[in-house]
């Protein structure tokens, strides 16, 4: 029962998203619910509940912050990271996004996939960042980071 079976992004003081924001948030979301593996790594010998879990995620004074707990509302964990080494990734996905639905507006499919691979490249690199900086915190595979990365974008979005 490694992996989360609810999200929740605290984007209460946020601007609205764009279309297209919303459209990859509601995509990530339904994804990562669908299929994820989320661990908690024992720590210090203490046993930690057992999922599934509830996973918050929100910005909280300049950090990202996962706020885990069981189905059962019990407290799991809670872990808080810089967000400085997501600035870069998350500006590099952002721009890459824009000229990708510009491009699916104007170009033709050769010119589109070209910007589209791109486009991965930086998710992948976000993702990578992400499994690094919960390493020790939280155990999760590629696709689950890739599925993170993209919701930290849209906290990103507003914040």
């Amino acid at each position: 029962m490694n992996r989360i079976s609810q999200i929740e992004l605290d984007d209460r003081n946020l601007p609205p998203p764009t279309p297209e924001i919303e459209q990859e948030r509601k995509v990530a979301m339904f994804d990562l619910l669908e299929e994820n593996s989320f661990a908690l790594p024992k720590r210090d010998d203490r046993a930690l509940p057992d999922g599934p879990y509830h996973l918050n995620l929100s910005i909280r004074e300049k950090r990202l912050v996962f706020d885990i707990t069981t189905e059962a509302e019990e407290k799991a964990a809670e872990f808080h990271l810089s967000l400085g080494p997501f600035r870069q990734v998350v500006k590099d996905y952002f721009q890459i996004c824009e000229s990708y639905f510009n491009a699916v507006k104007t170009l033709p499919p050769s010119q589109i996939e070209t910007i589209d691979m791109a486009r991965r490249g930086i998710h992948n690199e976000g993702s990578r960042v992400l499994q690094e900086r919960l390493e020790g915190k939280a155990d999760i595979d590629t696709d689950t980071a890739r599925r993170l990365f993209t919701l930290i974008c849209v906290l990103h979005f507003g914040g």
